[in-house]
């Protein structure tokens, strides 16, 4: 038996500190109160602290850390989107997650495999192609390839779909793509703003938010009200409701978004597989779980219910791919909220509200951004101004008609 197991299993008392603590009241007033206890909350109270010095800071979470999508994505991890302002803002949350272990003192199991967007038709591999010429403009490691390098890379990679699908006939290659652990994410930003000072209070939901003169004044919570001049939403699918409380309008749309993990299967799959037209996308995990997901589901509905449909047509479309894993079983499956925009972009920064910043509409790609969301909300929020990096993605835009179009590099669900 290793040591350090047996320094827990011989000990009356748990001998290591807790991961962060775990306060029991609410203080009568906050500099500033985080709605959500997310990846992106606890990134943003992470960034607060670390790099303004503000950790007078509330989070609040209804449930439980990473309760959310945090904890119920597919953790795929990459920067070869479409538009300059998509591209550069994901390329530097790539940045910070390749140092983001060391940087928490937390394994986060960050794993760089290769992403590699398949293509079925000549129309889908031009878009690729535009893809991977915008990401070499920008300095950003994407290039398409052909059949040949795919089969050489993935060899298990049924090139002709079994001719229940149309073929490959090339790919868009990002050789930085990632994998990691969401929950470890999650789990090392709580730990890293608690240890400068910022409170974490689960099971802790907001009923109303008190705004006075167009400026926020306090948070109304089940556990009593809070004085607050800055609060920062970043609840994701359950942002509508949010809003709401503010009198704030957005285009944000839910849709529910399912997923799914097999039996453990001893490593094989070593590269990140996307298919645009089966809307499928699959990894293998470090505990040798293939993690698989689909398109988002048809239908405007807050829901995390799973369905027999989502799981019977995602095992059709991983066999099209790799034909040898119908025996494997599926261990579990489950969904999460996406909050969707018109142009497949977040809404991120300042709104019309004095004091209420809002981080959303993250829809399908929300974990990936989660360390850059979190640095430029907390700069947003210090300076109540919009961080260069999410001008563009300023709920504004929608009126301005200045929208950025994502939906050639997001639309799959990953």
């Amino acid at each position: 038996m290793p040591h350090r197991l047996l320094k827990f299993a011989l000990r009356k008392q748990y001998p290591e500190e807790r991961m962060f603590r775990a306060p029991t009241e609410l203080r009568d007033e906050y500099d500033v109160v985080i709605i959500g206890g997310g990846g992106h909350g606890l990134a943003a109270a992470y960034y607060l602290a670390k790099d303004h010095g503000i950790t007078n800071v509330a989070v609040l979470e209804k449930g439980y850390i990473g309760s959310g999508g945090t904890g119920r994505n597919t953790a795929i991890i990459r920067s070869n989107y479409l538009t300059r302002e998509g591209a550069n803002f994901y390329q530097a949350s790539v940045d910070l997650f390749q140092d983001l272990s060391r940087e928490l003192n937390l394994n986060l199991f960050y794993s760089e495999r290769g992403h590699f967007t398949l293509a079925h038709s000549p129309a889908s591999l031009r878009t690729q192609r535009w893809r991977a010429e915008v990401n070499k403009h920008l300095g950003i490691d994407s290039e398409v390839v052909g059949p040949e390098f795919i089969k050489k890379t993935v060899p298990e990679l049924d090139l002709s779909c079994g001719g229940h699908q149309a073929p490959v006939v090339g790919a868009l290659y990002h050789p930085p793509g990632a994998i990691a652990r969401h929950d470890a994410v999650a789990w090392g930003y709580a730990r890293g703003a608690d240890q400068r000072g910022v409170e974490i209070h689960q099971k802790t939901a907001v009923t109303d938010i008190e705004v006075r003169d167009g400026q926020v004044a306090g948070v109304h919570t089940d556990k009593g009200f809070i004085k607050t001049r800055k609060v920062l939403s970043a609840v994701a699918g359950w942002t509508t409701s949010i809003t709401e409380r503010v009198g704030l309008r957005t285009p944000l749309v839910i849709h529910p978004l399912q997923a799914l993990v097999t039996e453990p299967l001893k490593p094989w799959l070593h590269s990140i597989v996307v298919s645009a037209s089966l809307h499928t996308y699959v990894s293998q995990s470090s505990r040798g779980e293939l993690v698989a997901g689909a398109s988002l589901d048809p239908y405007e509905l807050i829901s995390m219910r799973s369905t027999l449909d989502f799981a019977e047509t995602m095992s059709g479309h991983l066999l099209d791919l790799f034909p040898f894993l119908g025996d494997i079983k599926i261990l579990r499956q489950w969904a999460g909220l996406c909050d969707m925009t018109p142009d497949f972009s977040p809404i991120m920064g300042t709104t019309p509200i004095g004091g209420f910043y809002i981080d959303a509409g993250w829809g399908t790609w929300g974990f990936k951004a989660t360390p850059i969301s979190g640095k430029t909300m907390a700069a947003t929020v210090c300076e109540d101004h919009d961080h260069p990096l999410i001008t563009a993605f300023n709920l504004s835009r929608f009126e301005r008609f200045e929208l950025v179009g994502e939906k050639g590099a997001a639309s799959v669900g990953h």
